[in-house]
Order: C-alpha cells, then sequence, then structure tokens
C-alpha cells in the first residue's frame, strides 16, 4: 500500500481530523485573499492590503464553523452563510469569508437528497449574491460578486455530483451482494435437491438387499435341518447381500458428508440407561427434577430406547428454558402393559416444557418430538396443565411397530410447538 492510500484509509477513519486539516487549509486560503488586492493602483498589478479586523473574525469563525460541518451541515451552512452575508455587507476591502460557505453548501449537497440540495443551493446563490450586489460596497457588475455566485452555484453542482455517485456505487455494490448472496443460496439449493436424490437411491439400494437377506435367512431357516448344504448356501448369499448394502450405505453416506461436518460419534447412542446423567445435568444448572421409574428393567429397542430419552430431553430442556427460575419439574418412566408411558410435568408460570406456539414465533422442538415419537409408532400429547405449567405425555410401543402410512391420519397430537 502507498503512501498516498494509507493517509487516505487513515483519513477515512479519523473524519475529524479531516475535518481539522480542512478548516485550516480553508482559514489559510482566507487569509492569504485576504491580504492581497487583485485591483493595485497601477493598473493590474496585485498589491498588499489590510483586512478589516471584522472580517478576520468572521474568517475565523466561518473556518472554525466547518469542522462540525458533518455532524450538523445545514447549522454549519447557516452560519457561514450569515458570516459571509455580513461581510459582504459591512467589510471594506472584500474578504473571502464566503468560502467557508461554499464548502459548507457543498456538503449539505454532498449529503442530503437532489431537492433538499437544489432549494438550499439556490437560497444560497441568491441571498449571498443579491447582497453582494446590491448592499455591498462594489459594484454589481464586479468580479467578486460573480464569483459567489459561480462558486456556489459549482459547491451545490459538485456536491450533489458526489451523492449521485456514493449511490450508485452502493447500488452496484448492493446488486453485487444479492447476486452473491443468490448464487450461493442456488448453490445450496442444487446440492440439498443432489443429497435428496443420493439418499433415495440409497434408500432403494439398502431396501433390494435386506429384502435378499430376509428371503435368504428365510430359507436357511426352512432348509438348516433337512439340507444343510442348501443351508450355507443361502446364508452365503445373506452375508454377500448384506455386504454390498453396507458397502452401498458407506459409499453413499461419505458422498452426503461435507468438509465441514462433525466425525460420526463412537460412542453408543443415548437411552433411558443414562437417564440420572441426563438429571444430574439438569440438576446442576439449578433446576429441580423428581425421578419416578416403573418400568420394570424393562429392555426396548434402541430406536425407542433413544425416542424415549430424547422427549424427555427435550421437554427438560424447555422448562429450563421457559416455566422460569423456580419451576420443578416431575419425570415418570412407566411401563403399561405392551407400552412404555413418558411424563414431564412442571409448575412453571409461563407455558414450560411447550414454549410460545407457532403462532408466536416459537422453535421447533415439540414439532422434532413428535416427528421422532411418531417413527417409532408412538403417541405424543402436549399442551398447558390446568392451574399452570405444562405436560409432555408419550407412549411409545416396547416393540417397534411400522410408521403409520402418509393420509392415515397421525396418532400425534400437539398444542404448542417450541
Amino acid at each position: 500500500m502507498s503512501t498516498l492510500q494509507r493517509a487516505r484509509c487513515h483519513l477515512k477513519a479519523h473524519p475529524l481530523a479531516l475535518d481539522v486539516a480542512l478548516a485550516a487549509a480553508v482559514l489559510l486560503c482566507m487569509l492569504g485573499g485576504s491580504f492581497v488586492d487583485p485591483h493595485g493602483q497601477d493598473g493590474g498589478a496585485w498589491t498588499a492590503r489590510t483586512p478589516d479586523p471584522l472580517s478576520l473574525v468572521l474568517m475565523v469563525l466561518g473556518a472554525a464553523a466547518l469542522i462540525l460541518r458533518r455532524r450538523a451541515p445545514m447549522k454549519v451552512l447557516a452560519f457561514t452563510g450569515t458570516a459571509s452575508l455580513v461581510e459582504s455587507v459591512t467589510a471594506d476591502p472584500r474578504a473571502p469569508v464566503a468560502m467557508s460557505a461554499v464548502i459548507a453548501l457543498y456538503t449539505v449537497a454532498s449529503t442530503t437528497d437532489r431537492t433538499t440540495s437544489w432549494r438550499v443551493g439556490l437560497l444560497t446563490m441568491t441571498v449571498l449574491t443579491g447582497s453582494a450586489m446590491l448592499a455591498g460596497p462594489l459594484p454589481w457588475y464586479a468580479q467578486e460578486n460573480l464569483g459567489i455566485f459561480a462558486w456556489t452555484g459549482m459547491a451545490a453542482t459538485a456536491g450533489d455530483a458526489v451523492r449521485s455517485r456514493r449511490a450508485f456505487v452502493d447500488a452496484i455494490r448492493e446488486r453485487a451482494e444479492r447476486a452473491e448472496r443468490t448464487r450461493e443460496e442456488e448453490a445450496r439449493r442444487r446440492v440439498a435437491e443432489e443429497r435428496l436424490r443420493i439418499a433415495r437411491d440409497l434408500h432403494d439400494v439398502v431396501a433390494h438387499h435386506i429384502a435378499l437377506v430376509n428371503v435368504q435367512a428365510g430359507v436357511a431357516a426352512h432348509v438348516m435341518d433337512k439340507r444343510p448344504d442348501q443351508a450355507k448356501e443361502a446364508l452365503a448369499h445373506v452375508r454377500e447381500a448384506s455386504r454390498s448394502a453396507l458397502n452401498e450405505l458407506r459409499a453413499t453416506v461419505g458422498l452426503l458428508r461435507q468438509s465441514g461436518d462433525p466425525a460420526a460419534p463412537t460412542e453408543p447412542a443415548p437411552g433411558l440407561h443414562r437417564l440420572d446423567e441426563l438429571v444430574g445435568t439438569f440438576h446442576n444448572a439449578g433446576l429441580r427434577v423428581e425421578v419416578a421409574r416403573a418400568d420394570q428393567d424393562t429392555t426396548l429397542p434402541a430406536a425407542i430406547d433413544l425416542a424415549a430419552y430424547r422427549v424427555i430431553q427435550e421437554a427438560l430442556t424447555n422448562v429450563q428454558k421457559h416455566a422460569g427460575p423456580e419451576a420443578k419439574a416431575e419425570v415418570s418412566v412407566v411401563r403399561v402393559g405392551p407400552n412404555i408411558e413418558i411424563t414431564v410435568l412442571d409448575n412453571g408460570p409461563g407455558r414450560g416444557a411447550g414454549q410460545e406456539g407457532p403462532e408466536e414465533g416459537g422453535g421447533h422442538g415439540l414439532l422434532g418430538m413428535r416427528e421422532r415419537v411418531t417413527a417409532v409408532g408412538g403417541d405424543c400429547t402436549t399442551g398447558p396443565r390446568y392451574g399452570g405449567g405444562f405436560r409432555v405425555h408419550a407412549i411409545l410401543p416396547v416393540k417397534s411397530r411400522p410408521r403409520p402410512t402418509e393420509g392415515a391420519g397421525s396418532p400425534v397430537r400437539t398444542t404448542a410447538q417450541t
């Protein structure tokens, strides 16, 4: 980066320092112009002159006001314009106090809309030029009067041009950012569609191999005693089909993984055997939880065991988040016939385990709970308790049942959603 570029970056980062430097430069220019007389006694020769004390004061005040030009552009323009008006009417010889008004007018035009900048610009040109021509000590056609008109007009035009260029650049940048976001969203959509297609292909391939395994296993079981050779051949087919299914599964899952995805977990999936550990984490977080179990050491399938654990985890998480600091939760796990019933109650003053519903901008905790329970053929009800608090009740089969078909009516009922 060159020295000039570094200086520009430093000035952009410190706009007040830039305004101070600009005010100092404008003051030097005005002082230099006030001590020089372009109309000398020898016919056009430049001579020195001494400005009035009032002009010196007005020049200092006008330059000092430019330090605040970014914070209050209209007020600075009004102040510098008034100083220029006073100087043009009273001072003789004339001092270039109007230079501060020109800078202030440029700032107003570059920071406001076009209508405002042109209205303010015309008003400034008319007032300063008219007062200089009508009430000033010089003839109305003097070049100093015409100079005021020209410089104020150029300041308004230049400020409007700078504002238009900034707006154009911002529009181009916003359009480019929008196009980039659109491309990224389109790329993500295409990736998601491709991943879905691969998942469907995986389902078809694995389902085919599992069907072969099921058929061959049935044949092996049927002929095991009478024709062991044929049973061995069927088991070999089972082994080959299962190996093919695993290879297809491993290859397809590898395609579905992305570079930023976490590594696959190596520990077993959680279940009700880790319920005490789960409750302990909420105890440590300050939530009072009471647990009652009457499941007679029932052994659950992995999917149902995981679903029961996740239901309790999500319900307690919602109690912790939404039921208030004084809430208490009660968890019960009961074996009732062919089912396991999970109940989570809280006495919080709010919605408790349910959080806000969809109409109130809630999340998707209960939706995920519903889908998880539905996937294993269970039943889930959630809703506020009479007198306050919230209740989550899930009925899970001890043995896996087929998932209900679409359109047959879901057994899951929810009244709120996290």
